[in-house]
This record gives C-alpha cells, sequence and structure tokens, in this order.
C-alpha cells in the first residue's frame, strides 16, 4: 500500500453517557512508531477543521505514526446530541480512546489536540496522571474566555446593539448557571458542558515528563507566537517541561467561511513528532 493510502478503519467505541456510543476513526501507519490520540474542536470549529484534519493523519502515518480520532459525545458522528454532552462526558470520552489505543495500536502513546481539545486533554491528564507528548495545534488556554466567544454569537446572530447584547449574555449565563440549557447558532449547550468549559484552563503538571510541542497559525509577518502562548512556555520551561512553541503561515482553518488547509502546520507537526519516538 502506498504511503499516501493509509488504512483506515471507523468504528464505534461502546460506553459513554449515550447508547450508540462514539465514533472513532483510526489512521493505521504501514509500520507505527507510535500513535496520537485526537482531541477535536469546539462545536463548528470541529466541523471547518476536518478536512486538515484528516490531511494531518494522512501525512502522520506516512511518518510512521497512527492516530486515533474519537468524535467526543453528541460531537460529529456520535450517538446523541450536542445538548447531550457534557465536560465529564468528554473527559471519559478521552479516557476510553486512550484505554482502546493502549490495547489495540502499536508503539508509544501521544495527544494530539485543536483549540479547546486542549483544555480536554488538560484537564484529563490532571485527573489520569498519565504523562504523554503533546502536540498542541491552536492551543486556547482559558476556557471561559473560549465560552464567552460562542456565547457571543447569539448576540451576534439576533443583531443585538451593544447594551441588549450584554444584557443578552448576563441572562444566558445565568440560565446555564441555573442548569438550563441554550441554543446558541445552530447548538444546544447545556448547563454541565457551559460549566466545565468555563473552569477549564491549560495547564501541566510541574516538571511534566514528555516534550510538548504548541504551533499557532497566523499571517506571513507574524512571527512569533501570541502572548498568551509565550507566557505558558516560559512557565513551562521554568518548571522544568521539555516544550516548543511556534507560529506557522496559514489560514485559521478552523474558523474560515470556506474550507481552507494550513500545509505548514503539518509540515512543522511532522517535524515535531520526531521528537515524541
Amino acid at each position: 500500500m502506498a504511503a499516501d493510502t493509509p488504512r483506515r478503519e471507523a468504528f464505534f467505541l461502546p460506553g459513554g453517557v449515550t447508547a450508540g456510543g462514539r465514533f472513532c476513526l483510526v489512521t493505521r501507519a504501514e509500520v507505527p512508531k507510535g500513535t496520537l490520540v485526537f482531541a477535536h474542536a469546539f462545536a463548528e470549529e470541529m466541523n471547518k477543521s476536518r478536512r486538515m484534519v484528516a490531511l494531518a493523519a494522512t501525512a502522520f502515518a506516512a511518518h510512521g505514526w497512527n492516530t486515533l480520532q474519537v468524535d467526543f459525545t453528541g460531537c460529529g458522528d456520535s450517538d446523541g446530541d450536542f445538548g447531550d454532552a457534557s465536560w465529564a462526558a468528554w473527559n471519559g470520552d478521552l479516557q476510553d480512546a486512550w484505554r482502546w489505543a493502549e490495547a489495540h495500536l502499536s508503539g508509544p502513546l501521544a495527544l494530539w489536540s485543536l483549540r479547546s481539545g486542549a483544555l480536554v486533554l488538560s484537564d484529563w491528564l490532571r485527573s489520569s496522571g498519565v504523562i504523554a507528548p503533546l502536540l498542541l495545534w491552536q492551543p486556547v488556554a482559558n476556557g471561559r474566555q473560549h465560552l464567552t466567544q460562542f456565547l457571543r454569537l447569539k448576540a451576534a446572530g439576533e443583531m443585538l446593539a451593544d447594551a441588549d447584547a450584554k444584557a443578552s449574555m448576563e441572562a444566558i449565563r445565568g440560565s446555564l448557571q441555573a442548569g438550563e440549557a441554550v441554543d446558541i447558532a445552530g447548538y444546544r449547550l447545556s448547563g454541565a458542558l457551559a460549566s466545565g468549559m468555563e473552569a477549564a484552563t491549560l495547564a501541566l503538571p510541574a516538571a511534566y515528563g514528555a516534550p510538548v510541542a504548541a504551533f499557532e497559525v497566523g499571517p506571513p509577518d507574524r512571527t512569533e507566537v501570541s502572548p498568551a502562548l509565550r507566557m505558558l512556555v516560559e512557565r513551562w520551561s521554568k518548571a522544568g517541561v521539555q516544550v516548543r512553541a511556534e507560529a506557522v503561515v496559514g489560514p485559521a482553518f478552523w474558523q474560515t467561511q470556506e474550507i481552507e488547509l494550513c500545509p505548514a502546520l503539518i509540515e512543522a507537526s511532522v517535524k515535531a513528532l520526531e521528537g515524541f519516538s
């Protein structure tokens, strides 16, 4: 089989909070060096990035890395509606995917995330005690800020004035804190999911004993990562973590109107994986 046509296998991982299970897709390398378990982005960002993630999985397989993608509860092709999801359920989905990869895929395991997927894996790492290499794409560092950006879509969709938008945001947060679900941009957001994201931050244990590679995408004139990521990298480095961060040129494919790609991000990630095995 040619290197550019890796074997892909789809299946449903049983368990979780819904009866039908979580949809998983394995992209297999011919001669595996290891396996990446992928934590996807939030809501529409997940859909926008599907093509980019698929191309990356193909490239990783060509360089010896399996990839296991799991659609979290209520997302993508997994069972249940988005409104069924909770932050705890998504942590459980990642845990189950990791266990499946340990049992069925070759080589050492690593974690790969896009955007808010970094928050999920960060929470899971703290609770599980797992230490594994991390490949972070455009990582979100603050769950509350990320949730706020999503909630603003409701005000934007309703074309509210600034004062009305502020009142609307307060009402939305009040409903979520009361445990009620809110419909935003075609997604039904539960209070359990919102509260978990709001409390999440991207953090690692001191002296985290595995390499971390973080990448951000931007225009050609941007040569450094964002101040938020730079602060994280400095903090982790001082704590003894082996971490590198890099800005690459390309579009923000997770939020562009049309489906776009960022080959430079894949190329940089392939190089980073050389330090994972």
